[in-house]
């Protein structure tokens, strides 16, 4: 039986699932489960040929992630971006980081893809957010055990920040530790929409979220800053 469950939510991923699931595959023992949202390219097809099992779902981060947990058999889980790397390694720094005493559950280091300042200090504000308050984001891969994200009830069906929620409660049950590594993320949101322009926007949907706007609205404005 696998010791872990890798679930990634997909949506027109084939530039970038590929070089994922590489990475994935170099650990034995793992189950891997693409929970695909309609993607209209060919990235059901990668999934595939990389030998994960591959579900089908409505879209939704949220949503695809619980439903690829549901389908999940290993007693670990970990939720993984389509465009983010793992380190080598990977299975035995989450069972490692897991077993630490009072941790509920983990996430990595994150690196950006890309040569700009901009991106650095980026990275750095993430290192500070994650190993000071403990408040690691998605593209981070989180890690827990099944039974606890169950408990919880999975991610909150929500159209944005969904981990930033979970996380929220992990950490009324114990402490989300950072394992001793980093995965590198692709730099397309920053390059895209802008450095700045995509930092200040999550920092303005966090303040939204804690004077009580709803998540709907928010993720509206998300859209029209984007």
């Amino acid at each position: 039986m696998a010791s872990l469950a890798i679930v990634i939510p997909v949506m027109n991923e084939s530039a970038h699932l590929a070089q994922t699931l590489a990475v994935v595959n170099t650990a034995p023992e793992v189950e891997v489960i693409v929970v695909d949202g309609g993607s209209r390219d060919n990235t059901v097809q990668i999934a595939k040929e990389f030998g994960a099992v591959v579900i089908q779902s409505q879209p939704g981060r949220a949503v695809q992630m619980n439903a690829g947990a549901a389908t999940a058999t290993a007693p670990n889980l970990l939720f993984l971006h389509a465009d983010t790397r793992l380190p080598l390694g990977y299975d035995e720094l989450i069972h490692k980081t897991l077993r630490q005493p009072k941790v509920i559950a983990g996430a990595f280091n994150l690196a950006i893809a890309g040569s700009q300042i901009g991106l650095r200090l980026v990275e750095w504000g993430v290192k500070w957010r994650s190993h000071w308050l403990h408040m690691p984001y998605g593209d981070q891969g989180i890690f827990l055990k099944t039974e606890v994200f169950h408990s919880l009830g999975g991610f909150p069906n929500l159209p944005i920040m969904e981990d930033f929620v979970l996380v929220q409660r992990l950490n009324k049950l114990g402490k989300v530790a950072i394992a001793a590594a980093t995965v590198s993320t692709s730099d397309r949101r920053w390059q895209t929409f802008g450095i700045f322009k995509t930092t200040f926007g999550n920092q303005l949907i966090i303040l939204g979220y804690f004077i009580g706007i709803s998540p709907a609205t928010l993720a509206q404005w998300y859209r029209s800053i984007k």
